[in-house]
């Protein structure tokens, strides 16, 4: 039996089996499927095979990163979610997912990365406690740059802002989406019936996100209560197939959401990062004295005490990195 395809994804957290809405459509699809992935969980995409998240590895075709791609690698390897479906079906799906990411993932986009209080009491919190150090000190803000180029590269607009007026549209068409798919649900468990369907993937991956993390400013978020079915379907699709992921994320608030390594949890990180810190400047203050680099001389009370004799020799700049 060949080897299954290694899927690389963002960590669990905020009550979700990934935090990211790509990989909570790759992760979804594979699900319904039942594609027999090898799924590694991350919170740095330096570590994914693409350098970004997610990511799906394989013997075959080698590596690939956007959820398109990696549906049609899977449909490749005969794991068909929409395998039932008839030509219409297959045409509203295509439909329904551009409208998913003209209108309904720029709101997505801004409520997580663009409004300041949600990116940093959310986004940047959560990010910047499960990354690693160094890494969670840089790569949430380079994240946030590319999300508002992606922002601005989905609208056509290249000077847009946080502000109340991009707030407004955004979550006006938003809110449209929204309704459109709550009509189309209607009081169906999928969007064609008893089986789920990569359309399903795709609904889930976006509405997820704003039904389970708590955003302290987010209108779209506050509407989408009020639509009773697509509340009801999100949390089917999370009981019936991420059982133990979904339970997992809730159990631990923003606050405290520590899923790495003991290195990334409080309260041993910071006294970790000193100590390793002193480690390291204890270990080249020894290395310099034993090899010669900084020597300490004995002078004798009438010789001369000059610059020359309280440092090492002169190529120890030169070397310092």
């Amino acid at each position: 039996m060949a080897a299954p395809c290694e899927l690389f994804c963002w960590k669990a957290g905020l009550g979700l089996p990934s935090v990211n809405t790509d990989c909570l459509i790759v992760l979804a699809y594979a699900r319904f499927a039942g594609a027999p992935l090898k799924i590694h969980k991350i919170s740095n995409p330096w570590r994914s095979p693409t350098g970004s998240l997610p990511a799906l590895r394989t013997k075959e075709e080698g590596s690939c990163s956007q959820p398109s791609q990696i549906i049609i690698q899977l449909r490749k390897q005969k794991y068909n979610a929409d395998y039932d479906l008839s030509a219409k079906e297959g045409a509203d799906t295509l439909a329904f997912i551009s409208l998913l990411e003209e209108r309904l993932l720029p709101a997505l986009i801004y409520a997580l990365w663009i409004d300041p209080k949600n990116y940093v009491e959310v986004t940047r919190r959560w990010y910047g406690e499960n990354m690693s150090f160094p890494f969670n000190f840089f790569l949430p803000g380079r994240m946030q740059n590319r999300q508002l180029e992606r922002l601005r590269l989905i609208r056509g607009n290249s000077t847009l802002e946080a502000g109340e007026e991009a707030e407004k549209e955004l979550y006006h068409d938003a809110l449209e989406c929204l309704n459109l798919l709550s009509q189309r649900l209607g009081s169906n468990k999928f969007f064609f019936g008893d089986s789920p369907s990569s359309l399903d993937a795709y609904v889930f991956g976006h509405i997820a996100p704003l039904i389970k993390i708590r955003l302290p400013n987010c209108r779209v978020q506050q509407n989408l209560k009020n639509l009773d079915n697509l509340n009801t379907y999100c949390s089917n699709i999370l009981s019936l197939y991420f059982p133990s992921e979904s339970k997992e994320g809730i159990s631990r608030p923003v606050s405290s959401t520590q899923q790495g390594s003991d290195f990334d949890n409080e309260p041993y990180k910071r006294r970790k990062q000193l100590l390793s810190v002193l480690v390291a400047v204890a270990a080249m203050l020894s290395y310099a004295l034993l090899t010669g680099i900084v020597a300490i001389e004995h002078m004798h009370e009438e010789g001369p005490i000059g610059p020359a004799s309280l440092r090492g020799p002169s190529h120890e700049d030169e070397e310092e990195e």
